[in-house]
């Protein structure tokens, strides 16, 4: 597949642990596209875990971060974008997503995403006594802010990983965003 236009960016949104990396990783692939991940960036620049950053500065500072990333990287080249779960919170992730990408919600229900992380304790918002309740609480407040920013929402509860990235270039063939691939 070939990009048709030369600034447009893939970036997947949803809860943590929707899929977005993985899926995002593959379809990239399949793009022959850049793939980044919005909070592998943050590490790196920080030289320290998300979740380090967490308990010495607190989200909001961490949040400030995350915005100053997505700005800078839904400006610059093609890529597919990975961001993190809560970056719809701030209204201008929100409008750079929707503005600056063709953003796809990977949407899960909190009790499929809780079955997919329960055993991870790398993900700060999810470090509580329920994180079950924690992922409900998240997704009455999210989803429809990952709704507002994606034009593409797809569910996630089935379908494999190379079945979804088949499903997600389709999408994006047909939008015009990208070329169908003349390989066999």
């Amino acid at each position: 597949m070939n990009p048709v236009n030369p600034v447009a960016h893939v970036a997947f949104v949803g809860l943590p642990g929707s899929g977005k990396s993985t899926v995002g990783r593959q379809l990239a692939r399949r793009l022959g596209w850049p793939f980044v991940d919005t909070d592998q960036v943050i590490e790196q620049r920080l030289g320290l875990s998300i979740r380090e950053f967490f308990e010495r500065e607190g989200e909001e500072a961490f949040r400030d971060l995350e915005q100053a990333v997505i700005d800078e990287l839904t400006a610059g080249e093609p890529c597919v974008l990975s961001t993190g779960g809560g970056a719809v919170l701030r209204p201008a992730n929100r409008e750079h997503l929707r503005q600056r990408s063709h953003a796809i919600y990977l949407h899960s229900l909190p009790e499929d995403v809780f079955r997919r992380l329960r055993h991870d304790r790398n993900r700060p918002l999810l470090q509580v006594a329920d994180p079950l309740e924690r992922l409900r609480d998240l997704y009455a407040v999210r989803d429809p802010l990952y709704r507002e920013s994606a034009r593409l929402v797809v569910e996630t509860g089935r379908p494999s990983v190379p079945a979804l990235v088949h499903l997600i270039a389709g999408q994006l063939e047909a939008s015009g965003l990208v070329q169908a691939s003349t390989r066999p």
